[in-house]
């Protein structure tokens, strides 16, 4: 799986913060596959969930961030998908505890909701937090596969 290889995606509501994580992501040198949507021309959020789920999956990315009005309904959509477990975040300290305590693969963000600060902060967050791993935490992510 490429490692440094992010998927990307929004509806129309998440489409000028996707944009702007973009531009942060291959600031950090990271590899992105940018899935849409492209403009405000009102999308079906559950496509573009699905679509950086499909990325996960299929090896074409390693993690994936995905971005609607609420961050809920894409993280639904995403997690309909075998090995993709996205987490909803709100703040810095859910991205944290989304990779430490869940190996979290897909941040969710909700653009109505956290600024773009928030967003920021939440990114570099979740792209720079480990899984703890161990056995407690590895035996909870076993059982939602």
């Amino acid at each position: 799986m490429p490692s440094d290889t992010v998927a990307i995606a929004a509806d129309h509501a998440g489409v000028e913060l996707k944009s702007l994580l973009r531009k942060e992501m291959e600031g950090m040198g990271l590899r992105v596959l940018d899935l849409g949507t492209d403009s405000e021309t009102s999308v079906d959020y559950p496509d573009f969930g699905t679509a950086v789920a499909r990325a996960i999956t299929d090896g074409k990315a390693s993690r994936g961030v995905v971005v609607c009005g609420t961050g809920l309904g894409i993280s639904i959509a995403a997690n309909r998908f075998k090995g993709v477990r996205a987490a909803p975040c709100g703040d810095a300290t859910a991205a944290r505890l989304a990779r430490q305590h869940n190996d979290a693969n897909v941040l969710a963000l909700g653009a109505r909701l956290v600024g773009v600060e928030v967003a920021r902060d939440c990114l570099k967050i979740f792209l720079e937090t480990p899984f703890d791993g161990g056995e407690r935490h590895s035996r909870r992510i076993a059982k939602l596969g």
